[in-house]
């Protein structure tokens, strides 16, 4: 106990550097959880894929459609027990930075393998029946003010003219994880206007959605599905839906990689950050550890004087730090909503945040200890601090 009130009365005796020694601690550890909060939320669509969901795109790239003359082909593959089909739509909202993702599915099908995406039944009647009925998820509407039979134009580029909807749906996420910030209509509704305003191009799918009875035979029916189409003029790739989101995520690996970079120099910074102030207060308090040391103090007490005082700077710190977290990841999540639609701190990444605390607070008592420890009563009595 008086090893324990020592510790905090050391902790006391420079106030202001103790202070800004916690203050930034508390900064660093916000900075490590952001950091790994936005790697998190890179990865989030591909941890929400479902193991029995794969993707049927076209091989050569995403940008090419495939036929929907393709459905009843890939229908009959053994293992498969549904399929729907979308396009990405890729439309304007009033002003260019407006973005959110936009597709055209087939409800009927489309909302069955999506179950996370929770309407009443009667919205999705209204869906079923109305051929420019949309439904949007909870967030995007928080943030554009859309309410259920709203009117929306969308611009599009892909598809170009404006486009007219009406809001019959607001989606709630089954899971904290689930995208809440995607903008959905009838497939029928986009094909109906191509066949009108650009003749040919009608009757084609950006992409398959299959559902399969056994995840563990995903390879085998993914090769069932591509072989369908081999040498045809639009060979088709089928993929995981986790594959086919990390494949999306594999174009930002150089940005990713610099990001983790950044959260290993921050943890440096923590270390360096508190070294500092117990090696000062270590090198100040010399001549008062040689004191104690002729009094009986021995090595255990010492080393907990330090190590104490080093775990409790630290501790309060990783706490502050926790704490201001949750305000500023729910403000960058508000802010890159339209790029990061799920961003929420996760508790491993809390958890981490503890014990790079610890571990600093262990690592920056190792130095100032083994001075202390090594240093000879006379010696110690001679420094002045």
């Amino acid at each position: 106990m008086r090893v324990l009130k020592l510790v905090f009365k050391n902790s006391l005796r420079h106030s202001l550097r103790s202070v800004l020694t916690v203050l930034g601690l508390a900064l660093a550890i916000v900075a490590f959880g952001v950091v790994r909060t936005l790697i998190t939320a890179w990865y989030q669509q591909a941890e929400n894929s479902a193991p029995d969901r794969l993707i049927t795109r076209n091989a050569v790239s995403l940008v090419f459609d495939l036929p929907l003359s393709y459905l009843p082909k890939i229908e009959r593959v053994s293992g498969i027990e549904a399929v729907s089909y979308a396009n990405w739509f890729g439309g304007i909202y009033k002003d260019p930075k407006n973005f959110f993702p936009q597709f055209a599915c087939d409800f009927e099908t489309y909302l069955d393998m999506y179950p996370e995406f929770i309407i009443s039944s009667g919205d999705r009647d209204l869906l079923l029946k109305e051929r420019n009925a949309c439904m949007v998820g909870r967030k995007l509407a928080e943030k554009y003010g859309f309410r259920v039979g709203d009117a929306i134009r969308l611009t599009g580029t892909i598809y170009p003219g404006d486009w007219d909807f009406v809001v019959r749906a607001i989606y709630a996420g089954k899971e904290v994880n689930t995208d809440e910030g995607s903008f959905l209509f009838g497939w029928d509704y986009l094909d109906l206007q191509v066949a009108r305003d650009m003749p040919g191009r009608e009757g084609r799918v950006g992409f398959y959605v299959i559902q399969i009875a056994d995840p563990a035979q995903a390879a085998q029916i993914s090769l069932a599905v591509d072989a369908q189409f081999k040498n045809s003029t639009a060979e088709t790739l089928t993929e995981t839906e986790k594959a086919f989101a990390l494949g999306f995520v594999s174009m930002s690996a150089a940005i990713i990689t610099g990001i983790r970079l950044v959260s290993i120099l921050i943890i440096g910074v923590v270390l360096l950050v508190l070294a500092n102030t117990m090696a000062m207060s270590a090198r100040e308090r010399m001549n008062e550890y040689a004191v104690l040391k002729t009094l009986g103090f021995g090595r255990r007490h010492l080393t907990g004087l330090i190590g104490g005082e080093s775990l409790l700077l630290a501790g309060l710190g990783t706490a502050v730090g926790v704490l201001l977290l949750f305000p500023v990841t729910g403000g960058l999540a508000a802010a890159l909503s339209d790029f990061f639609p799920v961003i929420y701190v996760q508790p491993w990444t809390v958890a981490w945040a503890a014990i790079i605390g610890l571990g600093v607070g262990l690592a920056a008592a190792l130095f100032p200890a083994w001075r202390v420890l090594t240093t000879t009563i006379v010696d110690g009595l001679r420094q002045l601090g």
